[in-house]
């Protein structure tokens, strides 16, 4: 099985066009979305109706959760707040219905956990990011005493991509474009940002993870960047 991990469109419909012609010029299986569909930028019904049409297994990101009033804005910045205020005043009814409904962890065939923010303390926090190893250690804990039996999970919030393995009791950040995944390792994968990048590359970002082959390959796509409405 071949799938596509696409994660923080925020509303951008340039970008997530963009990777939606990349993917379907890839041998992939499905689409699944990390989360953050809405949020910062202006064409949230237009992209939440791009991935109900995609037909992607999809997670609950922490602005989804916000806009359909399932979590609090506390911890939100103030650009943040007023994108979640704006967005919610632009969806319909169906379309709030969709992201309150929108799980907050999922298993694809006992192999991959998606999520949107970590595995601890909980499947999604808003102050939770996988941004540094202590972070992540918490989260490889919870992966390595999962149920599932499990070695993967794919999470997106920090926008930038990364391949982080725990082998012999040590984390390893893998930087190839391609990554050969070890039958004895555990691993933490992000495919980046598809609509909100915080680096210095403005592309589009996403991963194809092959279980089969066990590897997983980052995907860079451009885009108009300069065609993106903002939230007004």
């Amino acid at each position: 099985m071949r799938l596509a991990l696409i994660s923080d469109i925020h509303a951008n419909i340039q970008a997530l066009d963009a990777t939606l012609a990349d993917i379907a010029a890839q041998p992939v299986n499905h689409i699944v979305c990390l989360g953050d569909i809405v949020g910062y930028n202006r064409d949230a019904a237009e992209c939440i109706a791009r991935i109900r049409s995609a037909g992607c297994v999809c997670v609950a990101g922490n602005h989804d959760l916000a806009v359909c009033g399932r979590i609090t804005t506390q911890e939100f910045s103030k650009a943040a707040l007023r994108a979640v205020a704006w967005t919610r005043e632009q969806l319909t009814q169906d379309d709030l219905d969709f992201l309150a409904m929108l799980p907050v962890k999922t298993v694809i065939g006992r192999k991959l956990i998606a999520v949107h923010g970590a595995l601890h303390p909980e499947e999604n926090c808003e102050s939770v990011r996988l941004d540094n190893d202590d972070h992540r250690l918490l989260s490889f804990i919870t992966l390595m005493g999962h149920s599932t039996g499990a070695r993967i999970c794919a999470f997106g919030h920090t926008h930038r991509a990364g391949v982080f393995e725990w082998r012999h009791d040590r984390i390893t950040e893998r930087s190839a474009k391609t990554v050969e995944l070890d039958d004895g390792a555990y691993y933490l994968i992000n495919p980046g940002t598809v609509g909100e990048p915080r680096t210095f590359d403005r592309r589009a970002s996403y991963m194809i993870l092959d279980l089969a082959l066990r590897s997983v390959t980052l995907r860079h796509v451009d885009y108009d960047v300069s065609s993106i409405r903002r939230r007004a």
